[in-house]
């Protein structure tokens, strides 16, 4: 006796069976559409750094990788299924999906609007599993997802959706930080890199009012960054202009993810002043004790946002025309994107074209 068919929405992904492997084509079955669930066309999802990691194991053993794996959390697309006790959204709406679809829903962080930061861990949009910890997550390099509506995002947009995609990470990831730390307009700000989640920083940080100063090693990226809407631009190799800005900003946005000097940025804060770190170097960095305490310094993290945030920064994004610049490929050029993410050679985020694949 032949096994019975899995129930739900039979679609098409792209997924890697190993660390060293190539994408190919993956085809699996979403869960059938409940009653509070939303089934979305994705159209276009955004290739985060995030996924080479998690695709390549290079954040094993803290988060370990499970194959096949289908990357994505930068996800948009059009509705073209809802639940019968759907309200938020209606067929025919375009929704969003970021970095996780579910969550136990009940404790603290998760009834504050952090379920990001859930006690028992959220459901990640991949590589990860469903509440119940052992229906596997499988990302928007794919043609469908089914998700529940509290955990989507309302979409306004007439035109172009592949320069939305990335604000369901890199947006929210640079949005939520300035939003924490009350950053406002004639506030000194600058933004460490200028990478996919750098060039979203400058954006919103701009839009804010904020007087942005990109730091950067490479004095190429000044036009690209004033471009950006920064006003100033401060290569970290020169010597003198670090010394002469020493004490001079009122928040810094780290977003490398390369090994460097925690102490030498902090170092440029003023006076109680803060660095928030979003970038996730793969190996440890030192800090010394009198980079904080010469100064009332503070050094903080921050990780994405929750579901009412997100939703804020889109709005928000939405009434500035603040999109990511990206460049759209098929599927057939995952790898290429990966290769050329690494090594900093796109302005600044591939986004995949779901739509024909």
């Amino acid at each position: 006796m032949s096994a019975p068919e899995p129930q739900g929405i039979p679609t098409r992904g792209f997924a890697t069976n190993g660390p060293d492997a190539k994408f190919g084509p993956f085809e699996f079955v979403r869960r059938e559409v409940g009653p509070h669930d939303i089934l979305i066309e994705i159209a276009y999802c955004g290739i985060c750094h995030t996924d080479i990691h998690q695709a390549r194991a290079e954040w094993e053993p803290v988060i370990p990788a499970n194959y096949p794996m289908v990357p994505g959390h930068e996800i948009v697309g059009r509705i073209s299924q809802v639940g019968s006790d759907v309200t938020k959204f209606k067929t025919g709406d375009l929704a969003g999906i970021g970095c996780f679809v579910d969550s136990c829903r009940e404790c603290p962080p998760c009834k504050s609007g952090h379920e990001q930061f859930c006690v028992q861990g959220c459901a990640m949009t991949y590589n990860g599993t469903e509440m119940d910890r052992t229906t596997p997550t499988y990302g928007g390099y794919s043609k469908h997802y089914v998700i529940d509506e509290n955990y989507a995002v309302k979409v306004n947009a007439s035109g172009d959706l592949s320069g939305i995609a990335p604000l369901l990470c890199a947006g929210i990831t640079t949005y939520s930080p300035l939003k924490h730390w009350g950053v406002g307009p004639g506030q000194k700000v600058a933004i460490a890199g200028l990478g996919g989640l750098g060039h979203m920083g400058v954006k919103i940080a701009a839009a804010i009012g904020a007087e942005v100063t990109v730091l950067s090693t490479s004095p190429s990226k000044e036009k690209y960054a004033r471009a950006l809407g920064a006003h100033k631009f401060l290569v970290t190799k020169d010597e003198e202009a670090v010394k002469a800005a020493a004490g001079s900003f009122d928040f810094i946005l780290d977003t490398i993810a390369a090994q460097h000097d925690y102490n030498a940025y902090l170092g440029l804060l003023g006076l109680e002043r803060v660095m928030v770190i979003v970038g996730v170097p793969t190996e440890a960095i030192p800090l010394y004790a009198f980079s904080l305490i010469g100064g009332n310094k503070v050094l903080a993290g921050s990780m994405i946002g929750g579901i009412e945030e997100t939703q804020e920064m889109l709005d928000f994004c939405g009434e500035h025309n603040i999109v990511a610049d990206v460049e759209v490929i098929d599927p057939s050029r995952i790898e290429e994107a990966f290769e050329r993410t690494v090594k900093s050679d796109v302005r600044y985020r591939f986004v995949i074209d779901m739509q024909n694949a």
